[in-house]
């Protein structure tokens, strides 16, 4: 269990502490729930299983996926 913490970590820092180009105090994890469920209808089920996608990547897959979805 704190193995799987410790590789969701970047889910749970503030938007501006993952990318140069936010200022946002929104966790990237909430960020992009929202993005998701804006897109895709509100459609809990869909968001969730993008969601359980995000914590099997890795820092650099999350990362530039949060971006390209984000930015």
């Amino acid at each position: 269990m704190m193995a799987e913490a410790i590789k969701t970590a970047m889910l749970d820092k503030q938007m501006q502490e993952v990318f140069d180009w936010s200022d946002s105090e929104t966790p990237l994890r909430d960020a992009m729930w929202d993005h998701v469920m804006d897109d895709n209808g509100h459609d809990t089920m869909k968001t969730i299983k993008a969601a359980k996608d995000w914590e099997s990547m890795s820092d650099d897959q999350l990362k530039k996926t949060a971006e390209e979805m984000l930015k």
